[in-house]
């Protein structure tokens, strides 16, 4: 009973303070929604008709995401990068992911932070209580502060891993469409349309690059500029090689549907190197799982009877 007393008064102070921040965050995002609204229906006013008309046509949904952005960008301070070069490292390596919205690096920023502190609240109320402030609750508490400073770079390394990997695997495919189309007689930018539009169902994220470099096209963008932000955005080496030849084909004017079957049969054989570079390692690989896994069953098996027979021999001795 004295127990439960002493961690219900160690517990009240915590809850009392996340609940005091918790009130205070609702307040602040409630007011800094309803000013984006009334700036919102300002901006509305002041366009002609039309375009209010179609303003108004906008859903919850989006005011209700334009909200969690707001609320991640104010969190955002306390981990935001310091330097231009910090900045530009970070927008890439979200590019890589697959964000490339203006406001990626504050609303990842604020992911961060929200989590720190969340964990940070999570290891106070549920191991300070138990252990007090001693090493085993601050031990805790720091691994989970840890976890929480650690969880979003993994999970973004982990989602930039998995991204360029479905472009990797599914360039080849792209390219020989794309060397089918410009082949039978289609430009560059019809033959590009023609492979996001084939390859929509299959290979979501190549078609939604190329779909991007098409709609890039269209506004106006060289197609050189283009080519060249394909390739950096994406953090594929052959995608960028490919981006690079096709800007020099371009400049230069050689044969594009060459320069793709080129740019082909090289990927089919670095692909073929990659393959028989893995089955090469494989037997070095299995060394360690044989002889921590198998071996021993194998030795129990085959020594295990006779080590028995040696015993009762000896003890019958």
């Amino acid at each position: 009973m004295i127990l439960a007393s002493i961690s219900l008064a160690a517990v009240v102070p915590f809850v009392v303070f996340a609940a005091f921040v918790i009130g205070v965050w609702a307040v602040l995002s409630m007011i800094n929604q309803r000013n984006s609204r009334a700036q919102d229906r300002l901006a509305r006013l002041s366009r002609p008709q039309s375009m209010s008309d179609l303003d108004l046509g906008a859903s919850k949904k989006d005011e209700r995401m334009k909200g969690l952005v707001s609320t991640a960008k104010s969190l955002a301070k306390p981990l935001m990068p310091q330097t231009e070069l910090e900045t530009s490292s970070l927008k890439l390596e979200l590019s890589y992911a697959g964000f490339r919205s203006d406001s990626a690096v504050a609303v990842y920023a604020g992911i961060r932070f929200g989590i720190l502190l969340a964990c940070l609240l999570i290891g106070f109320v549920a191991f300070i209580p138990k252990y007090g402030f001693s090493f085993d609750g601050l031990k805790w508490v720091i691994l989970l502060v840890g976890f929480g400073f650690y969880a979003p770079k993994v999970a973004l390394w982990w989602l930039k891993k998995k991204r360029q990997q479905a472009i990797f695997l599914s360039l080849p495919d792209a390219l020989d469409l794309l060397v089918v189309c410009v082949e039978s007689g289609l430009g560059l930018d019809a033959a590009m349309r023609k492979v996001s539009e084939e390859m929509h169902d299959h290979a979501r994220v190549i078609s939604d690059e190329i779909n991007l470099c098409n709609f890039q096209m269209q506004m106006g963008r060289p197609r050189r500029e283009v080519l060249h932000d394909l390739g950096v955005r994406t953090g594929v080496d052959d995608l960028r090689s490919l981006s690079a030849i096709l800007i020099q084909a371009d400049r230069f004017g050689s044969s594009i549907a060459q320069a793709l079957r080129v740019q082909s049969d090289s990927m089919r054989t670095r692909r073929k190197q990659i393959a028989e570079e893995k089955a090469a390692k494989t037997a070095v690989q299995m060394i360690f799982p044989l002889v921590l896994f198998i071996f021993p069953g194998i030795f129990v098996v085959l020594v295990g009877p006779a080590a028995i027979l040696i015993m009762q021999n000896m003890l019958n001795k």
